[in-house]
């Protein structure tokens, strides 16, 4: 829990690097929500964290944030940087898409991030050639990306930060299997965010 005085310091008090700050004036961020006070900082400090938050709460930042300062730290970045460094889970290709929309924006000014959707119903071959060109992190759909992993068409052995964003919903959709082939292909050395609306016993577990 981080206490009153980091939510007084609006997103300052968090521990965010000043060019994240600036980034975030710039696209009128003013006060971090409630779920982006307590997750931010632990995430930042490489803590693993479950979160919960109803949508609309500002999840996307709490997680995309800290994953960008760490993903970007020279002191953790592997020897290629063309290999992901970042993995975003998500249920859907709508989320999908918005969560790889999200990523560059609020790491272009700072880091020029980049970021490759991967979902079912859009060409492989177009996901191949972006992941061929190197990417920082990976934004997937389960089923898109155990067939990528399948494929051995994605590298993740430099992946260092894992995101499950709603892993309620994806367990409710039937991905069960598909993440937890995805977790064990993952490098034993990383740090995981769940981030989900509602907490079943599963997503616990």
């Amino acid at each position: 829990m981080t206490g009153p005085s980091a939510a007084d310091a609006g997103f300052a008090g968090l521990g965010l690097v000043p060019e994240l700050l600036e980034t975030l004036t710039a696209l009128g961020y003013e006060e971090p929500t409630p779920i982006q006070c307590e997750a931010i900082p632990p995430l930042l400090q490489g803590r693993d964290l479950l979160g919960q938050a109803a949508t609309g709460t500002g999840k996307t930042a709490a997680f995309a944030l800290p994953l960008l300062q760490r993903i970007h730290d020279p002191a953790r970045v592997g020897d290629d940087s063309r290999t992901p460094r970042a993995l975003v889970l998500v249920p859907t290709r709508e989320l999908a898409m918005q969560v790889s929309e999200a990523l560059p924006r609020y790491g272009h000014r700072p880091f020029d991030t980049s970021v490759v959707p991967v979902y079912g119903g859009q060409a492989i071959q177009q996901q191949l050639r972006a992941l061929r060109r190197g990417v920082d992190a990976i934004v997937a759909t389960p089923g898109r990306a155990h067939d990528h992993i399948r494929r051995r068409s994605i590298d993740l052995s430099e992946v260092r930060f894992v995101v499950l964003d709603e892993p309620d919903e994806m367990l409710d959709m039937g991905f069960a299997d598909d993440l937890e082939a995805i977790l064990d292909a993952l490098p034993s050395e990383r740090q995981t965010a769940l981030l989900s609306a509602t907490m079943a016993p599963r997503v616990r577990a």
